[in-house]
């Protein structure tokens, strides 16, 4: 080794990051689970928050976060999934949440885009697990498309929720209302078309601190991976796509975003 060479720095490794929403127990990954998570390793993703979507799932999900590092599940009802759910599943998920202790309750939360999704009930299910989330003193993951502001009015309502909306499609005032009840926003594939100009915008100037990364794998394919199965390894392309857009480099937004999951989900450092 040359004196030049002894003395020359060591090059810091790239921060880590969280996938703060995927879906990596669901049976699109049952033949390549072991690989996709090595790959999502590989590329810096070292955690991943796992939202439920319906009871028939929380086995799943369960043992997947069992026999791999770095997976957190959450549990909840998801409401595009209504047609699975029964009133009863809501005391059976209190006892799973009691019993298994995760990270959040969800994925969980109205959709008014799909037809057929029936309107109070989805109500019936989202308030109940939001006092589920205050009773157990719980973030939520919240899924909100086409019904942002009822959203937001039922977190007012039930005060003191802290979460995240996540793969947020709302307006800048919406975001800022989320923000100013402490809620973090969660950005993926969709920040990564440039026809999505008005979340482009938001991800360029929103405060950070309410910044989170996901991919809702395998749903949502970046840019240049379209018609394929999305995975948390590209979450580094969502994080580099957000540097760019607010001009900074992406290890600010890895750490930031890193230490924004911790703090919400309580998650170790």
């Amino acid at each position: 080794m040359s004196a030049l060479t002894a003395h020359r720095p060591a090059r810091a490794a790239r921060p880590l990051l969280i996938d703060s929403h995927s879906h990596v127990d669901v049976s699109e990954f049952d033949a390549d689970r072991a690989q996709v998570l090595a790959r999502a390793r590989a590329a810096g993703v070292s955690r991943q928050v796992v939202p439920a979507i319906a009871l028939v799932g929380f086995d799943q999900l369960r043992d997947v976060c069992r026999d791999e590092s770095g997976l957190y599940p959450a549990y909840g009802l998801h409401p595009m999934y209504l047609a699975d759910h029964r009133p009863e599943h809501l005391d059976a998920l209190r006892a799973w949440i009691e019993r298994e202790r995760p990270v959040a309750v969800g994925e969980c939360g109205l959709d008014f885009f799909v037809d057929g999704l029936d309107a109070e009930t989805q109500r019936f299910y989202f308030r109940n697990q939001l006092e589920l989330a205050r009773d157990f003193d719980l973030p939520v993951i919240l899924h909100a498309r086409r019904a942002l502001d009822e959203v937001i009015a039922a977190l007012r309502g039930i005060g003191n929720a802290r979460g995240v909306v996540h793969s947020f499609s709302g307006s800048e005032e919406q975001a800022r209302q989320l923000w100013k009840l402490g809620f973090c926003i969660g950005l993926g594939g969709p920040v990564t078309y440039e026809r999505a100009r008005r979340l482009r915008g938001i991800a360029a100037t929103m405060p950070l601190e309410f910044l989170l990364l996901e991919t809702d794998s395998p749903d949502q394919p970046l840019l240049g991976h379209q018609g394929r199965r999305n995975e948390p390894a590209l979450l580094r392309e969502v994080c580099e796509c957000i540097a760019a857009l607010r001009g900074v480099a992406g290890e600010e937004i890895a750490s930031a975003t890193t230490r924004n999951a911790e703090r919400l989900f309580q998650l170790p450092a």
